[in-house]
């Protein structure tokens, strides 16, 4: 989990409130000053978020071949650029670099990808000849530059320059998986992924030129040959190094070794991975003898890498240790059970207060507290992970944090430490939910009621820790509150805080607080207030003078096509607005229209990722023109080459090809759509084709990735020919799908990701649930009702950490709304339960009702993470017309609307 979110925080850099990209904050974050050169006569040049790209007009290049990166750290980038500029324009070879300081920071952070990290530029010789004199000649040019290694390529020599085989066009191919990736062709031409993993490794029917043989040579001959120490297991890997369970070969004793990368991994101070290490030395020395913190025992170098070497500890972070143990994920919750996992949690966090206190009498601030960096081994609690620990008397705050227990500016040194270990309080009882507070403080109030109304824990305890976030008495915030005025909606390009992750923000706990007041929460207010509150929200977040994206969503929207379609762009909202009451807005419907017809290189074909879905909001917008001109623009593409998926691929596309062909009469899409489940039907293979656990690189299961997407197919293609024999395709795509399933201890069913199971509507069992029903009300069949069965509960537990409709509570209403739970429907207490339980999550926005994305980093507005896909979910079981989830429900989707512009028809159940 801590991995998913540290690709996120990426994204949390330039707004406070939704996830966006560094291009908006040019004037704040500007380009390299050597980007405001000329462009030379007879050169191209294009720009995109990241990349500065320059090339003759008359040069062509292969699509593939070996390419140089450059690396440099930001002391040595301007000079270096512009050595590079000189030598390419001057030998007319065409090359990229990072626009600004900001990307290289970024791009370079501890939490970026390990695989690209590191490159400031990229040069694109024509053949492996220009390939050398290149590295020669630039090499001796760019001699004493320091930079990060480049993982994924070969070094040359000891300087800045390294070289990786890829692609230099823009070409993608599926992976055996049927994901959409950049792709370059093997030895018979045929596209293949274009690899670009944490290691050196060119395609096998690559050759290496001669020339760089010696330098593969030095890269090899670097091992941890002659040190007392054998690696036996990765633990963790960041873009700073590595973490490694290992073996003194001395005493046979198990250790842990720590490796930090030079240059690599900056934080938001500057430091790189090597200054933290070093640093994390010095603390476990000051701290020696302490039973709460891993024993230092030993600290070397191996070529350019530091290691710290430290004891071993045989326990679970008290991450996993809660969440095994929570009652919330349990399909019944008692009060035995509430109170059992609450004495458990009060003594685990008395034993944390009690570790930093120890530090704290060493005069040391841990700095980074939160529940991943906390081994419980048996009777033990060890801290562990101190490379931003400080020193009490410096007063400072940490540069690196986890998101959901980073202090606010105001709380320095100690008091940091106090800030995370009052968010652990709550945070235990509901995991994740400390994630919300850096967007709205005064939401720990909200929290620590719904705590206290599901534990029996001491009140005194959880008031503790709402005065220490809040930092105040809270009946004191909250007569301010009553007295504050109304503070105008946070503008995009906020600052961005010194450690990252908590941005600042204006507004101050009296007016949250009162926001959080005022908030018409689903369960408590009535549907006509609730879904008017969404809809102001979504409204005052709409950006249509952005080019990217109209609507801010999960981090997604910025792929090509990601601010257009129907999971996370503007088509997705545009149809939960409509379905839920709030009209049609013709100037949103345009911009959406404008960018779909001229889609940008890499836009996705399918339902959820693609045009497809974009057709299909059109469609129920009343703009059948416009739905069926972008499904004609789709079908000249190469869409033979998509996947399975509902999501992205072949089932998502012929639904919607059998939608549009019953809403218009139109036979020739009737006729297309049944030729594509003809092909899905012939790629499906047999029950025992997928293997048993999905994730991990293996074919993923589920409603919109997994089988249950050509299951909904067969179905749909069956109620239109009456061909039993799409049953029974349907019948063998269910089962591969209850292949991966697993059933917990208390009998629910749920899909088998490995290190957890999965419940969601979009890769879990909720999904996998609501295709069996309509399997079962067309063929009765005892295996499958029994799964079934085994899979309703998963759509009533307490608490899930996300609220979205993918891949949380607004999922699994709307999964009961479609059946998943025979016999409950929109009025039963289970459907009731959880509309009331969205309170976790509710935030305010915009005078309205907002609600958070995935990771809970950043409010979302889109279908699949945030606000539009919880209204959706409410409207299949509150509004007084039929709402349907996309392609999912049994209905297909509404015909258009036919409703006037921004019109509000629709009222309460």
């Amino acid at each position: 989990m801590r991995d998913v979110i540290d690709r996120y925080e990426i994204y949390c850099l330039a707004d406070p409130l939704f996830y966006d990209t560094l291009d908006t904050q040019r004037t704040k974050y500007p380009d390299f000053p050597i980007s405001g050169r000329e462009v030379p006569v007879g050169w191209e040049h294009r720009a995109t978020d990241t990349w500065l790209h320059y090339g003759p007009e008359d040069r062509s290049l292969p699509l593939q071949g070996w390419k140089i990166h450059v690396s440099a750290c930001l002391d040595d980038a301007e000079k270096t650029l512009a050595a590079i500029w000189d030598y390419c324009v001057g030998r007319r070879l065409s090359f990229k670099f990072l626009r600004g300081p900001r990307v290289v920071m970024m791009l370079n952070s501890k939490y970026a990808e390990r695989g690209s990290s590191g490159k400031l530029a990229t040069l694109y010789p024509a053949d492996e000849a220009e390939l050398e004199i290149v590295l020669k000649e630039l090499g001796e040019l760019l001699h004493g530059v320091r930079g990060p290694y480049i993982l994924s390529d070969l070094r040359y020599g000891e300087g800045p320059l390294y070289v990786r085989y890829g692609g230099f066009a823009e070409r993608y191919c599926l992976t055996p998986n049927r994901d959409r990736v950049l792709a370059i062709a093997d030895a018979d031409g045929t596209l293949v992924p274009d690899r670009r993993g944490p290691s050196f490794s060119p395609p096998s029917w690559v050759t290496l030129p001669d020339f760089l043989r010696p330098h593969l040579e030095a890269r090899n001959s670097v091992t941890l040959a002659g040190l007392p120490y054998e690696i036996e297991k990765v633990l963790h890997f960041s873009n700073g190094g590595g973490v490694y369970k290992a073996r003194d070969t001395r005493t046979d004793r198990p250790v842990v070794l720590k490796e930090a990368r030079p240059h690599a991994g900056l934080d938001a101070a500057g430091r790189d991975a090597v200054a933290r290490l070093r640093h994390e030395a010095d603390i476990l020395r000051r701290l020696e003898g302490l039973d709460v913190v891993p024993a230092l025992l030993d600290y070397f170098t191996l070529g350019e890498h530091h290691f710290l070497v430290q004891e071993f500890i045989d326990g679970t972070t008290l991450s996993q240790e809660s969440v095994h143990r929570h009652p919330l994920t349990r399909a019944t919750l008692t009060p035995e059970d509430a109170a059992e996992y609450t004495e458990w949690a009060l003594d685990m966090l008395a034993r944390v207060e009690r570790a930093v206190t120890a530090l704290h009498e060493r005069g040391v601030v841990f700095g980074d507290l939160h529940p991943f960096n906390v081994l419980v081994e048996d009777d033990r609690v060890v801290l562990i992970d101190f490379e931003v620990a400080g020193l009490a008397e410096n007063n400072s705050r940490p540069t690196l944090a986890h998101p959901g227990f980073c202090p606010p500016p105001d709380r320095l040194g100690i008091a940091a430490d106090q800030y995370a270990l009052a968010c652990m309080r709550l945070n235990l009882f509901a995991p994740m939910s400390t994630v919300l507070i850096p967007l709205q403080r005064a939401k720990v109030i909200h929290l620590a009621e719904l705590v206290g109304d599901t534990f029996p824990v001491p009140r005194a305890f959880v008031e503790e820790a709402v005065r220490t976030i809040l930092g105040g008495d809270p009946g004191q915030v909250a007569d301010r509150a009553s007295a504050a005025p109304e503070a105008p909606a946070p503008a995009n390009g906020a600052a961005v805080s010194p450690a990252g992750t908590a941005p600042a923000r204006t507004s101050s706990p009296a007016h949250d607080l009162g926001a959080m007041r005022e908030l018409p929460l689903p369960g408590r207010a009535s549907w006509s207030a609730v879904r008017q509150a969404a809809h102001r929200a979504i409204l005052a977040s709409a950006t249509p003078g952005r080019a990217d994206r109209l609507f801010p969503g999960d981090a997604a929207q910025f792929q090509p096509g990601g601010g257009l379609n129907l999971a996370n762009g503007a088509a997705g909202v545009l149809y939960a607005l409509a379905q839920t009451g709030a009209g049609r807005f013709p100037e949103y419907e345009t911009w959406l229209r404008e960018r779909a017809m001229t889609p940008r290189p890499g836009t996705g074909l399918g339902f959820y990722d693609g045009l497809h879905g974009v057709a299909y909001a059109f469609e129920a917008l009343g703009r059948r023109d416009d739905a069926l001109e972008l499904v004609t623009l789709c079908l000249r593409e190469k869409w033979e080459q998509l996947g399975q998926s509902l999501y992205a691929g072949l089932s998502g596309m012929g639904l919607n090809l059998l939608h549009l062909g019953e809403a218009t009469g139109d036979r020739e899409l009737t006729g297309a759509a049944l030729r594509i489940a003809d092909m899905v039907a012939g790629r499906l293979g047999a029950v025992d084709s997928v293997p048993e656990v999905s994730g991990s690189g293996n074919p993923h299961a589920g409603l919109m990735r997994g089988s249950s997407g050509p299951a909904l197919l067969f179905l749909r293609a069956y109620e239109t020919t009456g061909d039993a024999g799409l049953l029974d395709h349907a019948n063998v795509a269910l089962r591969q799908d209850l292949r991966r399933c697993t059933h917990r201890s208390d009998g629910q069913l749920q899909v088998q990701q490995g290190w957890r199971t999965n419940p969601y509507l979009d890769e879990g069992s909720a999904g996998i649930g609501v295709v069996l029903a309509r399997y079962l009300a067309h063929r009765e069949d005892d295996d499958l009702r029994q799964a079934l069965t085994d899979t309703g509960p998963v759509a009533t537990l307490d608490y899930y950490v996300q609220s979205g409709l993918f891949a949380g509570r607004a999922g699994m209403i709307a999964a009961l709304a479609l059946g998943l739970r025979p016999g409950v429907g929109p009025t039963s207490p289970e459907v009731s339960g959880q509309i009331a339980r969205l309170g976790w999550h509710a935030m305010p926005y915009g005078g309205g009702l907002a609600f958070p994305g995935n990771q809970l980093l950043r409010l979302s507005m889109d279908l699949a993470t945030g606000t539009a896909g919880v209204l959706l979910a409410l409207g299949t079981v509150l509004h007084d017309r039929p709402v349907t989830v996309p392609l999912i429900s049994p209905s297909g989707a509404p015909a258009g609307t036919g409703l006037p512009a921004t019109t509000t028809e629709g009222g309460d159940r």
